[in-house]
């Protein structure tokens, strides 16, 4: 299974490419891109950036920030030329950790910049693990439905359909790329 920072070193490296960008700004960013349950934790955020920053995928740039009457520089990131092949490296790589739900929706929102052959194979690998997700929540459902008070049920089959929206999703999305093709 891959690593959270894949996902981490993806999304830093595919922000970037749209742009320079500070730490607020990025954490702010990767909210807005991947979602509110996605956000991640200056903690993360800093490391992340100076291991980038000591591979050579991003370098620094200070720029100046207004504050009531004084200025004080602000730390912007950037990518250079060796962090954009990384990135497009990193969207070339189809591989188990691209469709598992820690990684998915970070590869997906950089879709647009990934080719067409990768993102169909990103989403097939995707419908295999839903659909190995709904027969696993489908068994324990059936072994242990008595056993269960209405509540426990309820989220149980509430799990179900969250697995059966997506997989909908994603032959819907699978069909489109097919066209696309």
């Amino acid at each position: 299974m891959a690593k959270k920072n894949t996902s981490l070193e993806l999304v830093v490296l595919g922000l970037l490419s749209q742009g320079s960008m500070h730490g607020y700004e990025l954490k702010k960013r990767v909210s807005l891109t991947l979602g509110p349950l996605s956000a991640i934790s200056y903690g993360s955020l800093y490391p992340e950036l100076r291991r980038l920053q000591a591979l050579g995928f991003i370098d620094e740039e200070d720029q100046e920030s207004e504050i009531g009457l004084t200025r004080r520089a602000r730390i912007s990131y950037k990518i250079t030329k060796e962090g954009r092949d990384k990135f497009s490296s990193l969207l070339k790589e189809a591989g188990p950790e691209s469709w598992d739900d820690e990684n998915f929706l970070t590869y997906f929102a950089f879709f647009a910049k990934t080719a067409s052959a990768v993102r169909l194979q990103i989403l097939q690998g995707r419908k295999i693990r839903l659909q190995e997700r709904m027969a696993l929540l489908e068994s324990q459902i059936d072994k242990t439905e008595k056993q269960m008070d209405q509540y426990t049920l309820k989220l149980q089959n509430r799990n179900l359909n969250s697995v059966e929206n997506e997989l909908q999703w994603i032959d819907e999305l699978i069909i489109n790329e097919r066209k696309q093709a």
